[in-house]
């Protein structure tokens, strides 16, 4: 019989370091706010892009949620491109 492990997280289960973990969670959470702002703002794909300074394609992945395809720095400029500052808050483990 097997041994089954539970995380706090998913990003916990599939990351190889806490420090992975924590990078998957903040791409994802920032990913999150962006898509909102997209989706609130009824921009289709092409305006989005557009305005985010970015490829249409690129806008597809972020709306499709593929994290793995963004650095946080990715997702910070398209943040500023959108008019948006980023806050960054430090959490006790």
């Amino acid at each position: 019989m097997s041994k089954h492990e539970t995380y706090a997280a998913v990003w916990d289960a599939i990351a190889d370091t806490p420090e992975q973990a924590a990078n998957l969670r903040a791409r994802a959470e920032l990913m999150q706010q962006i898509v909102a702002i997209i989706n609130a703002s009824g921009w289709k794909q092409s305006e989005a892009a557009e305005r985010c300074g970015v490829t249409q394609p690129r806008i597809n992945d972020l709306l499709r949620g593929r994290v793995s395809r963004f650095s946080l720095d990715a997702l910070v400029n398209i943040a500023t491109a959108l008019g948006r500052r980023v806050h960054l808050a430090l959490d006790a483990a």
